[in-house]
């Protein structure tokens, strides 16, 4: 199995970098990110909502909901590129028309390091990869199986017949000291006469994290590799031809 193998037509909706911090920064503050980018022009607040609800002895419920700002959401001219600036970290995403990750990555590190001079985050907490993929699967479909490694397996004693299904697999990664998240469900169909799966892997690291760039982005690579062995790992042959 190879890390660098590229499609023609690779299934990719969306692509992600994530990096968790703390910062000692305010929201305000956080605006200043976006200073000086006309290509970002459409922005956006962030807030953080969280709720209670109470029970009282006379059996009176009561609820209470607040939000927080958190920060801000910028989005390119073109919509494919939205990044945010937030007091618990940075997200880049690039959305569509993926080009390839030397492309990706250098657009989201120089945004990286403009977050990181305003928000001067005092710890990188997790750094994260991730990948939505749309897989259009030509009906009729037989077996799920023909496509993907792995799947729901449905008892015997059951009807056969799947209309939609959603499954999520944590699987530890040793060797990157981390892990990824797998996500499987079935959509709306991207266009008539197929089955549109989606396959949502989020390759990350919790522990040990380097707090300098060249050895963060030296992770981010590390992840990109991880990233597309499970990729590999959980698509098959027939899967691999439609994206040829």
């Amino acid at each position: 199995m190879t890390s660098e193998i590229h499609y023609p037509n690779a299934p990719i909706t969306e692509a992600v970098i994530d990096i968790q911090v703390t910062v000692p920064v305010s929201v305000e503050t956080l605006a200043r990110v976006n200073e000086s980018e006309p290509d970002y022009p459409k922005s956006d607040k962030l807030n953080a909502a969280s709720g209670a609800m109470m029970f009282g002895p006379d059996a009176n419920t009561f609820a209470t909901a607040t939000t927080q700002p958190l920060g801000y959401l910028f989005r390119s001219s073109d919509g494919f590129h939205i990044y945010q600036s937030r007091l618990n970290g940075f997200t880049f995403s690039r959305l569509l028309h993926y080009p390839h990750w030397a492309a990706f990555s250098s657009e989201g590190r120089r945004l990286w390091e403009k977050y990181r001079d305003v928000a001067q985050p005092s710890a990188i907490t997790r750094v994260a990869l991730r990948y939505v993929n749309r897989i259009d699967i030509p009906l009729p479909v037989k077996d799920l199986a023909d496509y993907l490694r792995t799947v729901p397996q449905i008892s015997p004693d059951l009807p056969q017949g799947l209309s939609t299904y959603f499954m999520q697999l944590v699987i530890p990664l040793a060797d990157i000291k981390g892990g990824s998240v797998i996500n499987q469900t079935i959509i709306e169909p991207a266009k008539p006469a197929v089955v549109s799966l989606v396959l949502d892997i989020d390759v990350f690291r919790t522990v040990d994290i380097p707090q300098s760039d060249s050895e963060l982005w030296k992770l981010l690579e590390e992840l990109r590799k991880k990233k597309n062995e499970v990729f590999e790992a959980c698509i098959t042959e027939e899967a691999r031809r439609l994206f040829r």
